[in-house]
């Protein structure tokens, strides 16, 4: 009961905004830039997480691969944003490896994990047996990593020592897309806009991101994200 109780209570020692330590793993790539660079543009005490050169806007940098951080690297951030992705057929199974690897490393401690997720696995249903790469019309070639990234969050639902939350963009998930700060909050079903639409651009993302990371409560859940 005490580990839970420490876990999971609540909290009257939240840290202010602007004092908040934030880790992005992986945050050279697309998701991860703009998630560190909406981070930074809030002050917020940020630390980009990457194997080679730096080519975010975080001032701090930890190089290191992501299978190789340890409990000692990610202790004292507030929340830690695994930012990771892997397409190729021969990587896929990283997302899981990946996701175990963060969360034995966070297990049993206060500091969040927030992990940036797919879209195929949002329900089309409320009883909740059909998602969205079951549809006969979801394209062929992104079965196998819809099926990597489900398979992941399957796991990630498995893991009661750890804060996590699993944050599922849109289902048309726009790298280059423009930045209107202004989305719409989702839980476990595919949402729609007042379009009818499921998009939003990397940019939105990255805002209901760092919302999460400040602002958010959402425990062992996951949410999902759309453009108004």
């Amino acid at each position: 009961m005490g580990i839970f109780k420490k876990l999971f209570g609540k909290h009257s020692n939240i840290k202010e905004e602007s004092k908040m330590k934030i880790a992005v793993v992986c945050a050279n790539g697309k998701a991860g830039k703009l998630i560190t660079e909406e981070a930074v543009s809030r002050g917020l005490d940020v630390t980009a997480i990457v194997r080679g050169e730096n080519k975010t806007a975080a001032q701090q940098v930890l190089k290191k691969d992501l299978f190789e951080l340890t409990a000692a690297d990610l202790k004292g951030f507030d929340v830690v944003i695994d930012a990771f992705g892997a397409w190729t057929e021969d990587t896929l199974d990283q997302h899981s490896t990946s996701l175990k690897h963060l969360c034995d490393a966070l297990s049993g401690a206060q500091t969040r994990l927030l992990v940036v997720g797919g879209a195929g696995s949002l329900y089309v249903n409320p009883e909740h047996t059909a998602c969205v790469s079951d549809a006969p019309d979801f394209p062929d070639m992104f079965k196998p990593l819809a099926a990597a990234m489900a398979k992941a969050l399957g796991e990630l639902r498995q893991r009661k020592d750890v804060r996590w939350t699993y944050v599922s963009p849109a289902g048309d998930f726009q790298a280059e897309g423009a930045r209107t700060g202004k989305y719409i909050l989702g839980g476990e079903e595919l949402t729609l806009n007042a379009k009818g639409e499921s998009v939003i651009s990397y940019a939105d993302y990255a805002i209901a991101m760092i919302d999460e990371a400040t602002k958010g409560s959402h425990i062992q859940e996951r949410i999902s994200v759309v453009a108004e």
